[in-house]
């Protein structure tokens, strides 16, 4: 994460901090915190930002777990029953969180940003990308949805007048090198490669629909808690797919238990912890970066099937993780800044 917050985060931290007293509202309590951002030398870390850091790790982290877990539960699950399954699930632990923490309802201000996003990245994409990786191969469906985050870097200078610094272009672009690497070798490892016209407009679809969904998010993250913000999100995104509810029912008293607790599991790990998560680290940092950080999710893909599945990856695989990594390094690092002494001192 970059040292300094983006623009709206700072001036909500900043009157937060002019106001003494009084007691904080939603919006300064989703934005990071000036403290701790003058402590230690200079250009080290922030207390606020090693958080949002650790909270995109856990991020990346269950959503590379969801790999797993998908493979179980759309083996029993259609697109739309697992898509509103799993939101379900989310949706009731984040509900019951809420209701523990009293956050209640969210500022009208940030209401456009949260149906928005509910409605691109939890509705419209869960459904579109389960679709379409049941159309195409899972190497051509890696490679098509990673164009998510460029879409994002890109909506996010255009919308939300984000800079884009030549080291977040530059490690997208060795990133995305990594995801088509990493994309071709799965592709070739399966030996049942295919990619219908309409998978790979699903995947473009989904690839679109969650880079609106988290170009809306961000400015909702000005107004409202992380909490907040993915709770109601979540909650759109399923009531969108109520249309799914039937087979839902009927697909559920056919399914194996195991799928049934992989779709639990991800309602409540990648979706209810890891997108809480991800809304408290978009709040402290540009959503061009957030996106470029989601790089990171197809190494570790590569090693949890390696680890959890058995599955050896290649060469090409092993080569193509590596340049994500790389990547995301790059496009999260800063150029070292030299501080000269003021004038008069010694």
């Amino acid at each position: 994460m970059p040292n300094q917050p983006t623009s709206a985060a700072s001036s909500a931290s900043s009157s937060s901090s002019s106001s003494g007293s009084s007691p904080a509202s939603p919006a300064s309590s989703a934005s990071p915190a000036p403290s701790g951002a003058s402590v230690g030398p200079p250009g080290a870390p922030s207390r606020t930002s090693r958080l949002a850091l650790a909270a995109a790790a856990v991020t990346v982290v269950l959503w590379a777990s969801a790999f797993v877990s998908i493979r179980s539960a759309g083996a029993a699950y259609s697109p739309g029953a697992l898509a509103l399954g799993r939101l379900l699930a989310g949706a009731l632990v984040l509900g019951a969180v809420l209701l523990v923490r009293r956050e209640g309802l969210p500022p009208r201000a940030a209401w456009p940003g949260i149906v928005t996003s509910g409605l691109l990245w939890f509705g419209v994409y869960m459904v579109v990308l389960n679709w379409g990786e049941q159309e195409v191969d899972a190497g051509t469906a890696a490679m098509v949805v990673n164009i998510g985050p460029i879409l994002i870097a890109l909506l996010g200078a255009r919308f939300l007048k984000e800079s884009l610094p030549p080291r977040l272009l530059a490690g997208m672009a060795v990133s995305f090198a990594g995801a088509v690497a990493v994309g071709l070798s799965m592709s070739a490892g399966s030996g049942e490669g295919h990619a219908s016209v309409l998978g790979v407009v699903l995947c473009l679809l989904a690839a679109v629909a969650y880079a609106g969904g988290v170009v809306s998010q961000k400015p909702a993250l000005a107004h409202a808690s992380a909490l907040q913000v993915t709770t109601f999100g979540c909650a759109i995104g399923a009531v969108a797919c109520l249309p799914f509810a039937g087979q839902l029912v009927e697909e559920a008293g056919r399914a194996p238990l195991s799928a049934t607790l992989n779709m639990v599991y991800l309602g409540v790990f990648p979706t209810a912890l890891a997108f809480t998560t991800w809304a408290y680290a978009l709040a402290r940092t540009t959503a061009g970066r957030m996106g470029a950080t989601t790089y990171a999710v197809p190494a570790l893909v590569v090693l949890m099937a390696w680890v959890l599945l058995g599955e050896l990856p290649g060469l090409l695989t092993l080569g193509g993780g590596a340049l994500c990594l790389a990547g995301v390094a790059v496009s999260r690092s800063r150029p070292r800044t030299v501080t000269k002494p003021a004038a008069g001192t010694e």
